[in-house]
């Protein structure tokens, strides 16, 4: 019986064994998929024995900023700043300046010219004639001429006007003359009104309606630049808040890292841990430094970048100052569904109104092309009254009639009493033959009209497209800070844990170096998930064109910022104003 209990046990195990010898044989070995590529050969050794030297670790303050001198700085703070001294902002009112000065130019048009003009003049004239008059072979004139006049258009229907009154004082050594010295005198009035191109719609008119909607188009995109330089401090003040923030969160890791680093010496002191966990826990506090030093420049870039777009200039004293944010952290998205965001966009967006104005300059060009196909035909008239008075020379005796005896002041009486009027009207017509740049002129504008029709439809897409991601990213957002906070504070405890369990002799000192790893970057992407919430709500008002409104920022015409209610004045005192 025993020897068969034996045989039977024998049995069973070699049947097993060759059981399982067979199932191994009968596994199928893989095909590889292609052969293993040909490694480069190795590159020639370069600095081989380079190692980084062991140096004390540099000062910890921030390159030309003073720790002990900080501004606690607000949001809305930092856009009256931003929007006092930006150099964008001051370049961009400068647009609207000049286009105020430019519709006033165009409106110049329409002021009266005066002219004057007084000279002596002298002339000798030879004559070999006996009826000239001549003097040993020339006549001699000497003359005292002035004259003064006005001109200009008229604001209606295209007409131009000119008035002019000239008079003289004339000697002559012609023995022919009845009249020496004699003072001719001239008033003249002349208009000319179009009657088909140019009474409806002229040059001077089209001027000064497309100068109006330039004025219009300056202050929609100071408007529009007022709304970028918003946003852009919006980003740039929740950057720095982050970088701050995070600053603290790897600060605060290395501080855990060395009180691990003291505890780990306690115990391997006592022999409880390996020495090797001194140098693992040294390591650890290395790297975090790592991200310390990462952390501060980010810091710098952050706080240089909100700087550039609030100072005026490079040398305010706030350079060196330290800029703390102090407004918290918004986590309020707004409610609104995407057909309300879509249509405050389209009716709210600078780039939708920039193109209304286009296309209103667009229709004056229209306007003033086709009157250009009109014939040019003006009718003209004028109206002269002239005046003549003198002394009587000897030849003139009883020849001169008495209305034309005096002096300069009889000669004026001459020309107001109408003595001696004359008139002319009549009609001048200017017809280019086949008037081909007229209608190229006009066919352009047609094609320019098209074009504008293209790109406002382009325009309203894309502002579409922009309301439509800068939801999305508010969801998005909103689910990664939620995630995050979860992900956070599932570390925190898993961190715990591990220290509990380390303490307890359960578990690695790698463990737990890992979960404090964890736990560190848990941290950074919570921050960083609230800083990307903050920055698509300000990225989401800017999509949908409400960022002045959101931040209580008036824009005028003219270029003109009304302040912010709701910013205390400490703003304006604790920063220098922009210095020219």
């Amino acid at each position: 019986m025993k020897y068969s209990v034996i045989f039977f046990i024998a049995f069973t195990v070699g049947f097993f064994l060759t059981s399982v010898n067979a199932q191994q044989v009968a596994i199928p070995q893989p095909t590889p998929l292609r052969k293993p590529a040909d490694l480069p050969p190795d590159p020639p050794p370069v600095a081989p024995d380079f190692k980084a030297i062991l140096r004390p670790l540099p000062s910890g303050e921030r390159v030309g900023v003073r720790p002990d001198e900080q501004i606690a700085l607000t949001l809305q703070e930092a856009i009256e700043l931003a929007l006092q001294n930006s150099n964008d902002i001051v370049a961009s009112r400068s647009d609207v300046e000049i286009a105020e000065w430019n519709l006033k130019a165009a409106r110049a048009v329409y002021d009266p010219v005066l002219e004057a003009q007084n000279y002596y003049e002298s002339t000798a004239t030879p004559t070999a004639s006996l009826i000239g008059g001549a003097v040993n072979g020339s006549v001699t004139q000497t003359r005292f001429f002035g004259s003064a006049g006005i001109n200009g258009f008229t604001p209606a229907f295209g007409g131009n006007y000119s008035a002019r009154f000239d008079s003289s004082r004339t000697t002559t050594s012609n023995t022919n003359s009845f009249l020496n010295p004699q003072f001719p005198a001239l008033l003249t009035f002349s208009y000319t009104q179009p009657i088909f191109r140019g009474r409806d719609f002229d040059l001077n008119r089209r001027n000064i309606e497309i100068a109006k909607k330039n004025l219009t188009l300056s202050d929609s995109q100071f408007r529009q630049r007022a709304v970028d330089v918003i946003a852009s401090v919006e980003q740039s003040y929740w950057d720095l808040t982050f970088a701050l923030r995070n600053l603290q969160v790897q600060i605060e890791a290395v501080k855990q890292a060395r009180l691990q680093l003291e505890s780990n010496r306690r115990q391997v002191e006592k022999g409880i841990l390996p020495p090797i966990d001194l140098v693992a826990a040294e390591a650890q506090i290395a790297n975090f430094e790592l991200g310390v030093y990462s952390a501060q420049e980010n810091v710098t870039r952050a706080e240089n970048a909100l700087k550039t777009l609030i100072l005026g200039n490079r040398s305010a004293a706030e350079w060196a100052k330290a800029i703390v944010p102090v407004s918290p952290v918004n986590l309020e998205t707004p409610k609104a569904t995407l057909d309300q965001s879509v249509e405050e966009a389209l009716r709210s967006r600078p780039e939708i109104s920039q193109i209304e104005t286009a296309k209103d300059i667009n229709q004056i060009e229209k306007r003033y092309f086709r009157d250009q196909l009109k014939p040019q035909i003006d009718f003209v008239g004028s109206y002269t009254a002239q005046g003549l008075a003198g002394t009587v020379t000897q030849n003139g005796q009883g020849r001169v009639p008495p209305g034309l005896i005096g002096g300069y002041f009889t000669s004026l009486g001459n020309v107001f009493g109408l003595n001696f009027p004359s008139y002319r009207i009549g009609i001048t017509v200017s017809l280019p033959f086949g008037n081909r740049a007229a209608k190229a002129d006009f066919g352009r504008v047609l094609a320019q009209e098209r074009k504008i029709q293209s790109q406002f439809e382009q325009a309203r897409q894309i502002i579409e497209s922009e309301v439509r991601n800068a939801l999305q990213s508010l969801k998005s957002a909103e689910a990664r800070l939620s995630a995050a906070a979860v992900a956070r504070i599932a570390a925190e405890q898993l961190y715990d844990s591990e220290i509990r369990q380390f303490r307890a002799g359960t578990t690695t000192f790698y463990l737990v170096q890992q979960r404090q790893t964890d736990l560190l970057n848990a941290k950074s992407r919570e921050l960083q998930a609230q800083t990307d919430l903050n920055k698509a709500i300000s990225a989401y008002h800017r999509a949908v064109g409400t960022t002045l409104e959101a931040n209580n920022v008036s824009v005028s015409s003219g270029g003109n910022i009304l302040r912010l209610p709701s910013l205390r004045d400490s703003a304006r005192v604790r920063f220098s104003p922009l210095k020219n």
